[in-house]
């Protein structure tokens, strides 16, 4: 017998289900974070890590560039934090029987090869060229997306389908 969500022991679904819930919150506030200071367009990508442009050396600027420091950091935590949120998720993922084959292992990968090229872009929009916020915004988007398929792919097979 072949390990599935749907035949595991009822203690370990309700553990499972309640683990996916948890972190669907935290990176459900994650974005949240980001539609706050970012407004989730284009213009408010770039002046987050560019700065606000002032057309008066009086203005005051809301938002300066992010030093390297501050890019270091946050690259950092974001990249380390949620490739084992991505890993947990991929595991257990891995064991439904909703979801096979090639999209499996897709899901299973896309967030993490995702994660990577988001924060990469950041730093391409911050020194080499704003125009890269298209790639934050579709490898972002790709990532979320696989993060949620993964989510709710898992939970409906732990709470719904039964052995």
């Amino acid at each position: 017998m072949t390990l599935k969500l749907k035949n595991l022991d009822k203690h370990l679904k309700l553990f499972l289900a309640v683990y996916l819930f948890t972190l669907t919150a935290g990176v459900s506030i994650g974005v949240l974070f980001v539609r706050h200071t970012t407004h989730m367009s284009t213009e408010g990508v770039i002046e987050r890590f560019n700065g606000s442009q002032s057309g008066d050396d009086f203005e005051i600027k809301e938002t300066y560039p992010k030093p390297v420091s501050e890019l270091i950091i946050t690259t950092h935590n974001h990249i380390l934090g949620l490739s084992f949120v991505f890993f947990t998720v991929g595991l257990i993922f891995y064991f439904n029987s909703v979801i096979g084959g090639k999209w499996k292992i897709f899901f299973m990968a896309e967030p993490l090869i995702s994660l990577l090229v988001s924060f990469g872009s950041i730093w391409l929009i911050r020194f080499y060229n704003p125009s890269f916020v298209y790639l934050t915004f579709i490898s972002s988007l790709l990532m979320f997306a696989s993060f949620y398929v993964m989510v709710a792919v898992s939970f409906f097979e732990i709470c719904f389908i039964k052995k």
